[in-house]
């Protein structure tokens, strides 16, 4: 999903999108681990509560620093929800990256990889998932990042989209970008309702299958689309 796809099926790497460094000062010099030490605070303490609940006494207590320290590295404690967000994006990021780029070979393969990688990334990573669903709806700063995250996969699934109807791999329909935005969207729902047990959802052992199921469908009307033949010699 963070791959640019080329002609014939082969994918070319992409920048991911620009990652939001508002409301975090600039980091220590090499070797100062606080600020990791309050990110996994943070992390360990949404596991138990929600962030309304987390005190900057909380955080900074957890790291082992003082109140007056922790207002070095972040301004708030919702800058501390931002930076994980940001890391965990990061991390999916990487895992779509080492997605081998073999779209037009084995369609099914390549994208079970991308949804598995985008679900493994964001189990692991639970309780950052829903404290940031929820802090959507009043944080603009997480808002906007999730947007541009969101537009940077939904662009490259379009892409992908159309690279297997130019090579007759995908029947034509709506447009690429309608159902990239519809597939992505899905996924996010999908994936937010396992993690939250927020019913009715899918059980977490199947929905990789799922969701793989739907995408090959909506995309090649079928779950067994045509791979591309070896060229010619």
């Amino acid at each position: 999903m963070l791959s640019q796809v080329g002609a014939g099926g082969s994918v070319a790497r992409m920048s991911s999108p620009a990652r939001s460094t508002r409301g975090r000062r600039a980091a220590r010099p090499s070797g100062d681990d606080r600020e990791g030490a309050i990110l996994a605070t943070a992390e360990r303490l949404l596991g138990d509560r929600p962030l309304s609940e987390v005190s900057i006494d909380d955080l900074a207590r957890g790291a082992g620093i003082s109140r007056p320290t922790f207002y070095f590295y972040f301004p708030s404690k919702d800058a501390v929800l931002l930076a994980l967000l940001d890391r965990v994006v990061a991390e999916a990021d990487a895992a779509l990256d080492r997605v081998p780029d073999d779209l037009a070979s084995d369609p099914p393969v390549y994208w079970r990889r991308c949804i598995a990688a985008f679900h493994e990334t964001f189990r692991a990573h639970r309780p950052v998932a829903l404290a940031c669903a929820a802090a959507r709806v009043t944080n603009p700063e997480v808002r906007e990042l999730w947007a541009r995250v969101m537009e940077s996969w939904t662009l490259l699934v379009a892409e992908a989209i159309e690279c297997e109807r130019r090579r007759g791999a995908a029947p034509p329909g709506v447009a690429a970008r309608d159902l990239a935005v519809v597939l992505n969207s899905m996924n996010e729902r999908v994936l937010y309702a396992t993690f939250a047990q927020d019913g009715p959802v899918v059980a977490e052992a199947d929905v990789v299958e799922v969701l793989l199921t739907v995408w090959l469908n909506a995309i090649y009307q079928t779950t067994a689309p045509p791979a591309a033949r070896p060229p010619s010699r």
